[in-house]
């Protein structure tokens, strides 16, 4: 039950035939932490607006339920106490008498235990998220912005919503980063920390951590900044944004996504910039000003650029160019140009899409940490999409040339527990194994499999395969895998199951994929291997324990 209504819900209202409208200009004082908001995916969406002393604070497009709520939302208006706010909708308006303020969340008591609540993978309390945005590591935390509607959990009222993290495994959440403004939503992007003053918004010793992100409206997209010096807790927009308004040159409004990063050697900013038909580079002193220098066709959406050494040598290194849909290339970089020497490849399929990988690591620490939007629901929950397993990337030379590969983090490792470890066993010997798990809700499994009289085989789960080795069409789960050996009759699988999805690292991470969970109703089968006589060679079963409180 939610706790009984404060003054929002008792405020001035004008009957207007059978709906109750706020008369224009309704005020509330805010003495609370929250309003919470009623949701219901079966009304139309409108389109609510708070003024603070007259000036537009906040406008967003909410599915407020007439009737009774499908689940709760939230706005935190922390920064206005005191404050009275103007509050206008312009849809129908029977659910504004449901509004209350309160200091916490409605449905905060079940809060991370919700049945259908990823236990060890990144969700936000409330709404929607798709891309990882501005992923970045500095003075000892992880951040984590992402494309987030905050108001619903269907894509809409795009913000980065914000996260941090000690070790990228758990996680709070924090308020809206970025909301829309007069320009337009606020779409994906970077950020990097201005050490040097570059753009001159650090304040004595703090350096600025500044964020670089699309704006989109109806007629273009813009590239935009804004920089905070509160450990990104807080956030000024540049007042002379736009920095690149590219739609003239390409003939195009597909312009967006900027990932910043310092080369080194030339010490000069880049920024890699989708734009229309693939990836180009820009070039800055200071950040404000940014020059044109190249386009390389052939990808979609969120770039990433990066270097790697090969086979951990770092005297020998490689630079990854990145898109969206998880394919790459190899090449060299010479903070203009890139150029490629191998590619397309790919590494993981699935359900991840727009990932993204860590800024400024320390020197200590280089690994090249990525996280990746699952494209994952989760049926019944007033939340959807969620962030894959961090995973470490590397280039290792490989039959076929140099390739990335990827493993889950080390810092996930103590969400773990061996609960059984055996070697030599049949199917039958590891089906009763498999039965020693307490719970098919979230676990681990490490295991490689030997192939004999069957040409396809696996694992499957409440009957759906989430291993199926495919040795005569050389198939992972439906994707073209040839394993290092060529004549192998292997595979290994180390396989992380969620209450709502599935991730699966092939071969020490030469291959990844992960998909939603979805039971077969008529099966009466838990986990189980099969196919036609198959050796288990190795098998290891965890428990998993909760990254939440």
């Amino acid at each position: 039950m939610k706790p009984t209504p404060t003054s929002l819900a008792l405020a001035t209202m004008t009957v207007l035939g059978s709906h109750l409208l706020f008369a224009q200009n309704t005020s509330v004082k805010i003495s609370k932490r929250y309003l919470n908001l009623p949701v219901s995916q079966s009304d139309d969406r409108g389109t609510m607006q708070f003024k603070v002393n007259g000036n537009p604070e906040r406008s967003f497009k909410i599915r407020l339920a007439s009737g009774k709520p499908d689940y709760w939302v939230f706005c935190d208006v922390s920064a206005w106490q005191g404050q009275t706010i103007d509050i206008n909708f312009d849809g129908k308006t029977d659910g504004l008498t449901k509004i209350y303020q309160d200091d916490r969340i409605a449905g905060e008591d079940s809060m991370y235990r919700e049945r259908n609540r990823p236990q060890y993978h990144f969700t936000t309390r409330r709404g929607w998220i798709n891309d990882p945005n501005g992923m970045i590591f500095y003075e000892g935390e992880y951040h984590l912005f992402y494309q987030h509607n905050p108001y619903e959990r269907e894509w809409e009222n795009m913000s980065w919503g914000h996260a941090v993290s000690k070790d990228m495994v758990h996680w709070e959440e924090l308020p809206t980063a970025l909301s829309p403004d007069k320009m337009g939503t606020m779409f994906s992007g970077s950020t990097i920390i201005d050490y040097d003053n570059t753009a001159g918004f650090n304040k004595g010793n703090t350096p600025a951590m500044i964020a670089f992100f699309t704006v989109d409206n109806p007629e273009k997209q813009v590239q935009c900044m804004a920089y905070s010096l509160d450990k990104g807790r807080t956030w000024t927009k540049y007042d002379k944004n736009p920095l690149i308004d590219s739609k003239a040159k390409w003939n195009s409004k597909d312009t967006r996504d900027p990932r910043v990063f310092w080369y080194k050697p030339g010490k000069h900013w880049v920024m890699v910039l989708n734009e229309r038909d693939g990836h180009s580079i820009y070039t800055s002193q200071n950040l404000k000003e940014w020059q044109f220098q190249s386009h390389l066709t052939g990808f979609w959406e969120c770039p990433d650029l990066f270097e790697l050494p090969v086979d951990g040598d770092k005297s020998k290194t490689k630079w990854v160019m990145y898109g969206a849909s998880a394919s790459y290339m190899i090449g060299t970089f010479d903070g203009k140009t890139f150029k490629p020497e191998s590619g397309k490849h790919y590494y993981t399929t699935g359900s991840i899409y727009a990932a993204q990988t860590f800024a400024n690591m320390p020197e200590s620490d280089p690994r090249r940490i990525q996280i990746g939007w699952g494209r994952v629901s989760h049926p019944g929950m007033p939340f959807n999409g969620m962030m894959l397993l961090p995973a470490e990337l590397r280039l290792r030379t490989t039959k076929n040339g140099v390739r990335l590969v990827s493993q889950p983090v080390k810092e996930t490792e103590p969400l773990f527990t061996t609960s059984g470890k055996w070697t030599a066993l049949s199917a039958d010997d590891a089906n009763a194994k498999l039965k020693s798990l307490p719970s098919l809700d979230q676990f681990r499994i490490k295991t490689t499999i030997k192939l004999s009289h069957a040409t396809s085989a696996g694992l499957s789960l409440l009957g759906q395969r989430i291993l199926d080795y495919d040795m005569n069409s050389n198939l992972v789960n439906g994707v073209f895998y040839s394993p290092e050996d060529m004549t192998s009759m292997e595979v290994t699988a180390d396989i992380y199951v969620d209450r709502t999805s599935v991730e699966v690292f092939i071969d020490n991470g030469a291959y990844s994929y992960s998909f939603q969970r979805k039971p077969n109703a008529d099966s009466k089968d838990g986990l189980l291997f099969w196919g036609n006589r198959i050796d288990v060679k190795s098998l290891e079963i965890f428990t998993a324990k909760s990254a939440w409180k």
